[in-house]
């Protein structure tokens, strides 16, 4: 193993922040990452620290929406300031991976901002022999984004999860970008050798939809999902799946477990596991009393663990958090869980007797792109 790269993140806990957090989580063998905290940019020896621990710094923290414009521009802006000045007092000269948006171009206070951020770092790195690659991002959206604040999709998801009908205000096509594709970007640029000390590009696109359209998309997966437990055609490496695995970071923890209806008459029980509209692979094991299984997680696998004999803990938490979800399943009433993404979980025999769960999975298992992370829950 080489030397690690250190990464800090400003607005680590963020949506895009705590994303590219995790995602650099998965990749331990290149990467080591710095802890950022948010009161970092009102204590100047916290900051000062931070950036001379420093390799390569992504500066996603900003503020995106606020009733006053001038708000926005002056906060974004301070942000970029304190952090140069940070460099400047330590005599550090980390790479700053700066997040900017298309909006730069468009007249309002929020893309100025960016503009005049990304001005400021690059005139740093001129006069200090650092370097500074502005990433000109699209729209991005993924789970457990900021309803009202994040994207309209995330808006639309938690709208839709919670019974509430949402409003499509001006139906326009809009260019996305998913945030673990925006994370690859991140990644890539952070891993790049010999590039120019400033540079600036526009991350791509990956998908483009009407917004009358993913709307569409969503009601679709509540009344096939919620409320009827079936998971809907998304194929592999889709913008379908993608806002699948958004929506469904909606979706409240207690939704779970689902019973299955029993069929039951003198000839013995019949119970149907699993409809869905995608190809997946089907499994199952057996587990003795005592005995837990898992303490993994996934990053876009769409996962069911339903429980047909003897009893079973199924306890998960998303890999960010402290906070741990129980749920208790009995064969004697068969019912299921499914796995969210960045969610790690596992599974426990806490019966008597020999513990028998089937499995669901979108896709084959591929041990060269297992998409499988140890973490304990």
């Amino acid at each position: 193993m080489g030397q690690l790269i250190k990464v800090g993140i400003t607005g680590q806990g963020g949506f895009m922040g705590s994303h590219l957090y995790n995602f650099l989580g998965t990749k331990t063998e290149e990467i080591e990452r710095i802890s950022f905290q948010r009161n970092y940019f009102e204590n100047e020896a916290e900051l000062q620290n931070f950036v001379k621990s420093c390799d390569v710094i992504v500066h996603i923290a900003a503020m995106n929406r606020h009733e006053d414009q001038q708000v926005i521009y002056d906060t974004n802006v301070d942000l970029v300031h304190k952090l140069v000045s940070a460099c400047e007092a330590t005599n550090s000269t980390p790479k700053i991976i700066f997040s900017s948006s298309t909006q730069e171009e468009r007249d309002n206070l929020y893309g100025k901002s960016k503009r005049d951020g990304r001005q400021h770092l690059e005139n740093w790195a001129t006069n200090h022999g650092g370097k500074v690659a502005s990433l000109i991002i699209p729209n991005v959206f993924g789970s457990f984004g900021k309803p009202f604040y994040n994207s309209f999709i995330a808006t639309f998801s938690h709208q839709i999860v919670q019974g509430e009908q949402p409003t499509v205000i001006n139906d326009s096509t809009v260019n996305l970008i998913y945030i673990n594709e925006l994370s690859e970007a991140f990644y890539n640029e952070i891993v790049k050798q010999d590039s120019e000390n400033i540079q600036s590009y526009v991350v791509p696109h990956t998908s483009s939809r009407k917004v009358s359209e993913i709307l569409g998309l969503l009601k679709d997966f509540k009344t096939q999902y919620v409320d009827n437990g079936q998971v809907p055609k998304v194929d592999l490496n889709s913008f379908e799946l993608d806002l699948f695995n958004t929506f469904t970071s909606f979706i409240p923890k207690d939704y779970f477990p689902r019973k299955f209806t029993k069929h039951s008459d003198d000839r013995g029980a019949f119970v149907e596991i699993m409809r869905a509209g995608s190809a997946g692979q089907s499994s199952y094991s057996t587990t003795v009393p005592g005995v837990t299984r898992g303490n993994h997680y996934h990053t876009r696998k769409i996962e069911r663990f339903a429980v047909i004999s003897g009893k079973a803990s199924i306890r998960l938490r998303k890999i960010d958090s402290d906070e741990v979800f129980e749920y208790i399943l009995d064969g004697a009433e068969p019912a299921y869980v499914d796995m969210p993404i960045w969610y790690t979980h596992n599974i426990k025999n806490i019966g008597d007797t020999e513990l028998i769960t089937l499995f669901w999975i979108n896709e084959p298992y591929n041990p060269e792109d297992a998409d499988t992370y140890f973490v304990k829950v």
